[in-house]
């Protein structure tokens, strides 16, 4: 099959960002003709894939940026047509085939006050959601979570919304079994995106249980230390900031604790079950049905700060790991081996018009 992913960045910088990376990785590994359309290189170019850049815009505001790179991608197209290829899209974009879903819906904003829809920011991302959703013959969210999100806000679009294709593992370095002494251990949190994410609750779930294990340390991965600096001002030691990593060393920690408050899946949460670290989660992580006990804890954000903590220190107490099933990217690429099958089926009696994007030059010209 020929397969044309559009995404921003290519690169394993983040969670959507690996998601392509090693699907496009997987997919060449089977045999596929595989290319990309982006903005920035972030990585090393695979062999045999071939990449082309359209020009970069001004990140914020992130509304503009994404309505911009789509308008590009558009024009790109009209100049390189790929007829016979399936256009699979990782953003906000029009004219594609299939488009992958990998955050919450923007659509949830109606869940708060009315005062956040007089916005133009708002009524964009919004438009160019419904766009990116109501284009494609099949839309595949990551998770269970976001495809119940995404029937519920879209109902009129529930019949293009597929099983999820959650993704695969990468296993980044393995905890080898030890006796942890009963005062410390080592606890991470993972993510850039650190408010969303929790980290001002998990360091406040760490110093409540630093008071019955003083020696307890609190790692954090991802953000640059000058941006959560004062969340440990009143710290003395007990907590260690190393800024972005492409690849953490998972086998160095003895608990994940990811307390996120909208979390569509949470790879940080399988690659530390895969590295043999036990996890201790939201319920707002799209991961979290597939938590076992033996794999850690899923807890509510309205739980009182002492069930975190007893739940930190009970998988601090049993910190080896049992009944971990690491899925693999490679099952990930055949599910979507099937997904394109179907698509490509489909275009054999056209659905799209016959210029396939007709609706970027009936929005954008």
């Amino acid at each position: 099959m020929k397969i044309l992913h559009v995404v921003r960045r290519l690169g394993p910088v983040g969670g959507m960002e690996r998601y392509v990376y090693e699907l496009v990785l997987a997919l060449l590994e089977m045999g596929h003709q595989v290319e990309v359309v982006c903005e920035e290189v972030l990585c090393d170019v695979p062999r045999h894939l071939l990449v082309h850049q359209v020009s970069r815009s001004a990140p914020r505001p992130r509304w503009l940026a994404l309505f911009l790179f789509r308008k590009k991608v558009a024009h790109w197209l009209r100049l390189h047509p790929h007829p016979g290829w399936i256009i699979h899209s990782h953003e906000r974009l029009i004219g594609h085939h299939v488009s992958t879903f990998h955050g919450q819906p923007f659509a949830t904003v109606f869940e708060r006050s009315w005062l956040r829809l007089i916005s133009l920011r708002v009524w964009m991302h919004l438009l160019m959601e419904r766009q990116e959703l109501s284009i494609p013959l099949l839309v595949v969210p990551n998770s269970e979570v976001t495809r119940q999100q995404l029937c519920h806000y879209y109902a009129d679009l529930a019949p293009r919304i597929v099983t999820p294709v959650a993704p695969g593992t990468t296993c980044q370095g393995l905890r080898a079994p030890r006796a942890l002494d009963p005062s410390g251990g080592t606890v991470a949190f993972i993510g850039t995106e650190w408010r969303r994410k929790g980290l001002a609750f998990a360091a406040s779930v760490v110093a409540e249980l630093r008071k019955t294990r003083p020696l307890l340390k609190l790692v954090v991965v991802g953000p640059a230390p000058e941006e959560v600096a004062h969340l440990f001002a009143d710290w003395r030691g007990g907590y260690e900031l190393l800024g972005w990593m492409d690849r953490p060393n998972y086998g160095a920690f003895d608990v994940l604790l990811h307390p996120a408050k909208a979390e569509p899946y949470g790879m940080v949460v399988t690659e530390a079950l895969a590295a043999q670290v036990r996890v201790v989660i939201s319920d707002r992580c799209g991961v979290a049905p597939e938590i076992r006990p033996g794999h850690g804890a899923v807890l509510s954000l309205d739980a009182p700060l002492g069930a975190w903590a007893d739940a930190l220190d009970h998988a601090l107490s049993h910190a080896s790991c049992s009944g971990v099933t690491v899925r693999s990217w490679q099952t990930a690429a055949w599910e979507y081996q099937e997904i394109y099958a179907e698509v490509a089926r489909s275009l054999e009696c056209p659905v799209l018009p016959a210029d396939n994007f007709a609706p970027v030059k009936s929005i954008l010209t």
